[in-house]
C-alpha cells in the first residue's frame, strides 16, 4: 500500500560557542553552544510508488529533478547516503522545499538530513528519538558523506527550542534553557536578521578553520567563545529584563570578533560593511550565521534603533521569524488506496 510522509524541520540561529561543535576539537576537550531553532523550515515529501509503470525507481525534486533507477546514481549526497544507511532501494518520490534558501548560515543541510531520516523511519512505520535522530544525522553528514562540518546544527533541528548543547568524546547532551516566556519575548523582539544574498558551501569555507583548530592555533579563541555560553545563559537567568538585549548583544559582538580570528574564510567586505551600517545605527552586536563568507547576519539592536537599521541594510533582505519549540516533526502520514 502507497504511503505518504512530510517532515518539517527547523532551521537554528546559532549564538555562541560556535567552533567547539567540531569533532576536532571537542573529542580533546568539551565543547559546548547556545541557539536556537525558528520557524523557518525544511520539508521533505516522501511518497512510495508503483515503479512498474516508470523507468525509474527513484524520483528526487529539488533545484533539480533526479531520475535514478540505482541508489548510486544519485547526486545528493544526503539522499543518496541515507537511503543507503537505512536500506531502503527505491520507489520514492521524493520532494524537498524549504522556507529559505540553501547554504545560506542557518544550518540547513542538516536540517535536511534530519528530516529526511525522520521521515524515512516513519515510512517504516518506526519512530526514532530525537537524541538517535541527531546522532544519525552527524554519523551521515560526517563520516559517510565525510562533510566539514560540526554537531550542533543537527542536534538543533532534531530537538528544537532555545538550547545548551554540551558535546563531549563520548556523547552529546541537549540541556533546554530555562528562560520565562517574557524573557525569550524580550530576546525575540529585539532581534533582526537579515540576508546577504550570498550563499556558500560551509564545507568547504571551514576547512581552515579545521586545520587551524587541528593544530591548535585557534585555541585561544575557542576557550573564550567557549566561556561565552556560561556568560550568556548567567545573564539570560540573573538580568532584569530591560537590560537583557543590551548587555547580550554587547556579548553578541565580543563573539563576532573573535569568531572573525578563526579563518580568513569568515568574513569579507560586504559582511563587515553591512556590519558596520548596523552598529553605526545602534544596534548593540550581531554576529554572521554559521561558517561565514556569506548567509545571514543576526543582530540585537534597540527597537527604537530597528527602523534606522532596516534603512541602513535596505539592500538586504530582511527574515520575519519567531522562535520555535518542536524540532523535526512529522506533519503528514497517510497510507493511500
Amino acid at each position: 500500500m502507497p504511503r505518504h510522509i512530510i517532515s518539517r524541520t527547523p532551521v537554528r540561529i546559532s549564538l555562541f560557542g560556535g567552533g567547539t561543535d567540531y569533532p576536532i576539537f571537542y573529542q580533546e576537550q568539551p565543547g559546548a553552544v547556545m541557539g536556537t531553532t525558528i520557524n523557518q523550515y525544511t520539508y521533505i515529501s516522501v511518497k512510495t510508488f508503483d515503479s512498474s509503470f516508470f523507468d525509474h525507481q527513484i524520483r528526487i525534486a529539488y533545484s533539480k529533478i533526479e531520475l535514478i533507477k540505482n541508489i548510486e546514481e544519485i547526486q545528493h549526497p544526503s539522499v543518496r547516503e541515507c537511503l543507503k544507511f537505512m536500506g531502503i532501494g527505491g520507489n520514492l518520490d521524493i520532494h524537498i522545499f524549504s522556507d529559505l534558501p540553501a547554504r545560506t548560515g542557518l544550518g540547513s543541510s542538516s536540517s535536511f538530513t534530519v528530516g529526511f531520516l525522520n521521515a524515512l523511519y516513519a515510512l517504516q512505520g518506526k519512530k526514532i528519538s530525537k537524541q538517535k535522530l541527531a546522532e544519525e544525522a552527524c554519523h551521515v553528514e560526517q563520516n559517510l558523506i565525510q562533510e566539514n562540518v560540526g554537531s550542533q546544527d543537527q542536534f538543533h533541528a532534531a530537538f528544537g527550542g532555545f538550547n545548551v548543547i554540551q558535546f563531549h568524546a563520548d556523547y552529546i547532551q541537549v540541556r533546554p534553557l530555562i528562560l520565562s516566556k517574557e524573557k525569550k519575548r524580550m530576546v525575540e523582539d529585539h532581534l533582526l536578521i537579515f540576508f546577504t544574498g550570498m550563499s556558500r558551501l560551509a564545507s568547504q569555507i571551514v576547512k581552515e578553520q579545521i586545520d587551524n583548530t587541528k593544530n591548535r592555533i585557534n585555541d585561544s579563541y575557542l576557550h573564550k567563545m567557549l566561556n561565552m555560553v556560561d556568560q550568556a545563559e548567567e545573564m539570560i537567568l540573573s538580568l532584569p529584563l530591560d537590560q537583557l538585549p543590551k548587555y547580550l548583544g554587547s556579548l553578541l559582538h565580543e563573539n563576532w570578533l573573535l569568531k572573525k580570528c578563526l579563518s580568513s574564510q569568515i568574513t569579507n567586505p560586504t559582511v563587515d560593511g553591512a556590519y558596520k551600517l548596523a552598529m553605526d545605527q545602534g544596534a548593540y552586536g550581531g554576529k554572521l550565521l554559521g561558517a561565514g563568507s556569506g548567509g545571514f547576519l543576526a543582530f540585537l539592536a534597540p527597537k527604537e534603533r530597528h527602523q534606522a537599521i532596516r534603512e541602513a541594510l535596505c539592500t538586504l533582505q530582511e527574515v520575519t521569524f519567531r522562535f520555535e519549540n518542536e524540532g523535526s516533526t512529522i506533519v503528514y502520514m497517510r497510507d493511500e488506496e
